[in-house]
């Protein structure tokens, strides 16, 4: 996975290919089952230093969710494609936001919050199954929750935007 600079200085993730390519019917097992190879391991976010773990929930939430049931067509895809850079988002998430937990059930997995992270992916088209030059650029976040031993889990990718700025071309890797 490459991680390259925007015009503006901003850090992307560009997946090297689309692996999940069917918009329509996404099979939301074999994405879970392809997340699962990051279950245990630990990423440091760079801007803020914060460690985080993906532990075994971070699978089934990632493509289970209500959020990822209401996905259709390319949002879809989008969201289970993006599942090829879990790691390297979460290295270069920024903005960090801090929420209290509100549900009863998420009381001991989030007993000390919910933390949001603003993150950035780049995702390759194609012209008649060819893969071209141009990547979309996607933003998106980053759903971490804080145990009670304030041990802070990977849970969930939301809210993903395909940004209205330029395609990315031509990128320089980090």
């Amino acid at each position: 996975m490459k991680i390259v600079m925007d015009e503006n200085g901003h850090k992307i993730v560009v997946l090297p290919e689309v692996i999940f390519k069917n918009k329509h019917n996404i099979d939301w097992d074999a994405v879970e089952n392809y997340l699962k190879k990051y279950v245990g391991e630990i990423v440091t976010i760079a801007e803020t230093q914060d460690i985080i773990y993906i532990g075994n929930e971070f699978p089934d939430e990632f493509s289970g969710s209500k959020y990822t049931r209401r996905l259709k067509g390319s949002n879809a895809k989008i969201k289970a494609n993006a599942a090829q850079a879990i790691p390297e988002m979460l290295e270069i998430a920024t903005e960090k936001e801090f929420h209290a937990n509100q549900k009863d059930k998420h009381s001991f997995m989030a007993g000390n919050g919910w933390y949001y992270y603003k993150t950035r992916f780049a995702m390759p088209t194609y012209d008649n199954e060819i893969k071209t030059d141009i990547y979309h650029i996607y933003s998106a976040r980053l759903l971490i929750n804080c145990t009670v031993y304030r041990k802070m889990y990977l849970y969930d990718l939301l809210d993903i935007k395909k940004e209205a700025s330029n395609p990315l071309k031509d990128y320089k890797a980090m």
